[in-house]
């Protein structure tokens, strides 16, 4: 699902400074279940892998989060803006949707609301602005993300058209500058999704993202 993206870390660098750790640590959690479904070829080990990060995020709630650095940069740098350890282990359930047998339009629609719009949504807590069009980018970055890792033909293709709908939907208008590290994760999903499109990293879209971060568009 994600990897380590120079692009991404980029987009993710117009945070404001005041915030910009908190976003990180989102993502960052993001990377770690998406690693659990490039690494677990058994659903049920899947299953328990997710299982462990549900349990534990919860438990951020109630005590001290041991020594796992992701766990202890989330409750140390997210549950100050009022983001519950209960709210992020609810992001597993969009990972979950990944591990059924047939990954029909329901699994895929599940994926998108469960892990797109829901990070992006908490990441939109942080940055305290209210936007749909927040959540909608969210869900079609997800199903972007999943357009380029599914092998399976018609899963692929539901995901691509449905992920550019969103996007399009989700940059109409300008952005908050406030939100912009969000908007430019949206602009490189939509190249993504864009046949013949540019290389990430390459100076187009570098240009791209960087004119978003300046006008909101």
């Amino acid at each position: 699902m994600s990897h380590d993206n120079p692009e991404r870390a980029l987009a993710l660098s117009y945070a404001p400074q005041s915030i910009r750790a908190a976003v990180t640590a989102l993502f960052t959690l993001d990377d770690t279940l998406a690693a659990i479904l490039r690494s677990t070829r058994e659903p049920l080990i899947g299953q328990m892998r997710l299982t462990w990060w549900y349990e534990a995020l919860g438990r951020l709630d109630t005590a001290l989060a041991p020594a796992e650095p992701v766990l202890a940069a989330l409750q140390n740098e997210v549950l100050p803006f009022g983001i519950s350890g209960a709210m992020l282990g609810k992001l597993t359930d969009g990972w979950e949707a990944l591990l059924e047998p047939d990954l029909d339009a329901d699994a895929i629609e599940r994926f998108a609301r469960d892990r797109g719009r829901r990070l992006f949504d908490l990441a939109a807590t942080i940055v305290s602005v209210t936007d749909d069009r927040i959540g909608l980018a969210g869900e079609g970055w997800a199903l972007a993300d999943l357009a380029q890792k599914l092998t399976e033909t018609a899963g692929r293709e539901l995901a691509r058209v449905r992920a550019s709908k969103a996007l399009d939907q989700a940059l109409q208008g300008r952005w908050p500058s406030s939100t912009r590290a969000l908007g430019a994760l949206a602009v490189s999903a939509r190249f993504d999704m864009t046949s013949a499109a540019a290389a990430p990293g390459s100076p187009r879209r570098v240009a791209r993202l960087a004119w978003h971060r300046l006008t909101g568009y």
